[in-house]
């Protein structure tokens, strides 16, 4: 696979992580760690995916940051990724359009996660394209 992916993490081990899983299997990773650099980013460059950590500098800014994406980015699909659920016990997901219409996420993988996981929704999400 090839394109270009966003990671938007306040965790600089997650982004290492998935940065070498992604450029394993040839993508090109920019890398975010707030907020405002991930807007940034998206001035200068439009990548053709996103990978967003739910809670990053603020606790809301995962979900202003996905509302900025598919407001001026529509087609920019977003998996948006939290350890919200293993660190409250609260499920937590996107799995309803009703969800998804106010998470504005294309899709929810809770932390820890396996490579597969994702990769696999990157596959799902970028196909749709």
């Amino acid at each position: 696979m090839s394109g270009t992916i966003l990671i938007v993490d306040d965790d600089p081990d997650f982004r290492l992580q998935e940065r070498i899983q992604l450029e394993a299997v040839g993508f090109t990773v920019l890398e975010a760690e707030t907020e405002s650099e991930a807007r940034r980013i998206f001035q200068e460059r439009t990548p053709d995916l996103a990978i967003v950590d739910l809670m990053l500098e603020n606790m809301d800014d995962g979900f202003m940051l996905c509302h900025f994406i598919k407001r001026k980015f529509p087609s920019v699909p977003v998996i948006m990724v939290s350890a919200v659920t293993s660190e409250t016990g609260i499920g937590f997901d996107a799995s309803t359009d009703e969800e998804r219409s106010w998470i504005k996420a294309d899709a929810f993988l809770s932390k820890p996660l396996r490579f597969e996981q994702m990769f696999r929704e990157i596959k799902r999400l970028l196909a749709d394209e």
